[in-house]
């Protein structure tokens, strides 16, 4: 009689497909390192980018974010007085307001005094640089030519009153540039309006400056 088999007994697997099975166990351990590696460099990079993203954008609008200069007439003071050769000497005290991260600089520029709508005279504002968020003051000389007041149609109902009524015109024209990477051109003018008295011979009233910012 043939003797019973164990329906519960199974073969073990042969050695060589155990070994098998080990390598690729090991293989992929590996290859799942290997991903959350790949996954962190991944996200490093990720969030590196995106905080250089976000300083960028703080830059831009911050340092990097190019601002209007302005420019100020302070005060006009008479200096000269000379009616043998009909002129008159005016001293101007103006500012140039810089409020950018660099310095702004500008090139040689010329201010025109006007008598009602007649230009009597000039003065010129040499070339030089406003510092970095700081405020550049110098003294402009203007020369009026006093013949030419004299022989304008109002001048004579001007003189009565004891006023007569001027104005200025300012431009200047200069650079604003942040290492190679931002650069504006700029374009300031300023128009003042301003009195003379007649009977102090002194200018008053500086009524108004307005300035406009061309690029």
């Amino acid at each position: 009689m043939a003797p019973e088999i164990d329906q519960q007994f199974k073969p073990l697997a042969p050695t060589a497909y155990r070994i098998r099975s080990d390598e690729d166990e090991a293989l992929y351990m590996q290859q799942k390192l290997c991903r959350r590696r790949c996954i962190k460099c991944c996200g490093c990079f990720t969030a590196l980018f995106l905080i250089l993203a976000v300083v960028l954008l703080v830059l831009a609008f911050t340092v990097f974010h190019i601002k209007d200069p302005v420019i100020r007439m302070n005060s006009v003071t008479l200096q000269h007085l000379n009616l043998t050769t009909s002129t008159a000497t005016v001293l101007a005290d103006v500012s140039v307001k810089n409020p950018n991260a660099v310095a702004f600089r500008y090139g040689n520029s010329t201010t025109i005094v006007y008598y009602r709508e007649e230009r009597v005279g000039e003065g010129t504002i040499p070339h030089g640089k406003a510092k970095a968020r700081r405020t550049q003051r110098m003294n402009m000389t203007m020369y009026i030519m006093l013949d030419k007041i004299f022989s304008a149609p109002s001048y004579g109902n001007d003189s009565s009153s004891g006023a007569l009524p001027m104005s200025t015109f300012t431009k200047l024209s200069g650079r604003v540039k942040i290492l190679k990477i931002s650069k504006k051109n700029v374009v300031v003018q300023m128009n003042c309006t301003l009195t003379y008295n007649v009977m102090s011979q002194a200018i008053q009233d500086k009524k108004s400056c307005r300035s406009r910012v061309n690029l």
